[in-house]
């Protein structure tokens, strides 16, 4: 069986052309999800497909990236798939996980996926701290309303009735009460 992964990391980016190359490499199921791959977390189509390999089964991407964008979750997912006695194939890149050329390909591609996403975290703060001193940046409006959890539990109400009726963690109610 070719089982085939796609993956795009924002709900406003579209899989389309990546399916249509797992199509055309012959996957006979293709899931798609749309999560960041810099973490395995959540990434419930990746791991289904984990699940249904057999040995002689094919996990096909279309690039390494779009499998993991972490060189430990690269590693680990290759680790999965290999214990099954599957193979991971890309469409863009000349992976082979048989070969020890093919392997060290692979582990090259990993790390400068994890390099890329760590230069984008670096220019994102770079941006936030020139926008801070530009006194443009003032981070996203709160979420909680500190004032009306530190009432509520002035009026005898506790933590965890405070987090139910206002629909937040109970952890976020006792950061609000801290400052008291």
């Amino acid at each position: 069986m070719r089982y085939g992964y796609a993956r795009v990391s924002t709900t406003d980016q579209n899989a389309t052309t990546q399916e249509d190359a797992l199509q055309q490499a012959g996957c006979d199921m293709i899931r798609m999800e749309k999560k960041s791959g810099t973490s395995r977390e959540g990434r419930s189509e990746l791991e289904t497909l984990l699940a249904f390999l057999r040995p002689g089964d094919v996990l096909v991407v279309t690039r390494i990236d779009r499998l993991a964008r972490s060189i430990a979750d690269l590693q680990t997912i290759i680790t999965e798939v290999k214990a099954k006695g599957a193979q991971l194939q890309c469409t863009e890149q000349p992976v082979d996980t048989g070969t020890a050329a093919g392997k060290a390909f692979l582990d090259m591609l990993g790390v400068f996926a994890e390099f890329e996403t760590n230069l984008r975290k670096e220019r994102q703060l770079e941006g936030i701290a020139a926008a801070k001193e530009r006194g443009v940046y003032k981070g996203r409006k709160p979420s909680i309303d500190r004032e009306k959890v530190r009432k509520m539990h002035k009026e005898g109400i506790s933590p965890t009735n405070i987090s139910s009726m206002l629909g937040i963690g109970r952890t976020s109610v006792y950061r609000a009460l801290d400052g008291d």
